[in-house]
């Protein structure tokens, strides 16, 4: 053992660990010290958390063309790049800045209107609040759609009682969309536990006995200032195996959860946020 494996590892050495930069024996150099290091192998993994916490959270916007103007910007760095020393340091400037422009473009679209508590710490809270969200929707999903006598609390007869007794449960009025015209019917609800509160699922079953649920409950609002009253789009997200759609409207989300291809899904998804 050299003594430079005991040498604490920087973060510029940690960022090239998260990024897989460099040679293959510079990377298990840093891999052997990483051993040695506690207290980097644990920001390691809160980094690469947090990586792919960002991943998710702008996957839609990720995967927009890449506008002309910063095409051109980042060739033109390139250009200058490999023209002499010189141009390569100033090529250097110019892809920082090329990157902060990338950057502020793709964020632009999710923080154009955010008030002003937002901060880069709140939207990784945020991103995990929606991530444990739907992991939860996705579990009482599989866990109460195989049921055959008991797959609900209350049955569809009951509708009027069930609404009434989840919305009393989740202090909001709720209402149950109606999926007739989809080829989906209400099979009926139960109350389930969350982070920080009450729960409810609604599940519908179509004439092939395919069953599909609807989870919501509040988010923990106090634990992501700023942003637990904005509302979002859709977003898809696979469990186990078991897709959802998910949004959140004004502290509260809803996650509708069902073993369909994308597109049939999104439509469901679509039809409930018309009714809600």
């Amino acid at each position: 053992m050299t003594p430079q494996a005991h040498t604490p590892l920087t973060d510029d050495e940690l960022h090239a660990l998260v990024d897989t930069q460099g040679t293959a024996d510079a990377l298990a150099g840093l891999q052997l010290r990483l051993t040695q290091d506690p207290d980097a192998q644990q920001r390691l993994a809160q980094w690469q958390w947090q990586r792919e916490q960002l991943r998710q959270l702008y996957r839609d916007v990720l995967q927009e063309p890449v506008p002309q103007a910063l095409q051109g910007a980042a060739r033109q760095a390139a250009s200058a790049r490999q023209t002499s020393a010189h141009w390569r340091h100033l090529g250097g400037m110019a892809a920082s800045v090329v990157l902060a422009f990338g950057v502020g473009w793709l964020s632009h679209s999710s923080w154009q209107n955010a008030p002003a508590s937002f901060t880069p710490s709140s939207v990784m809270v945020r991103a995990q609040l929606e991530h444990n969200f739907v992991r939860q929707a996705s579990v009482a999903h599989r866990v109460y759609t195989p049921e055959l006598k008991h797959p609900v609390e209350v049955a569809a007869q009951d509708q009027t009682h069930l609404v009434q007794w989840l919305s009393k449960r989740l202090s909001k009025p709720l209402k149950v969309p109606d999926l007739n015209a989809q080829g989906f019917e209400l099979v009926g609800g139960r109350l389930l536990p969350g982070d920080s509160g009450a729960r409810a699922q609604f599940m519908f079953q179509n004439a092939a006995a395919l069953r599909v649920t609807l989870y919501l409950g509040a988010l923990n609002q106090g634990a992501a200032p700023g942003l637990s009253g904005q509302e979002t789009s859709f977003r898809f997200e696979t469990q186990n195996g078991t897709p959802s759609f998910y949004w959140v409207d004004q502290g509260f989300g809803y996650a509708l959860t069902g073993q369909l291809p994308k597109e049939e899904l999104l439509k469901l998804a679509e039809a409930v946020y018309r009714q809600l």
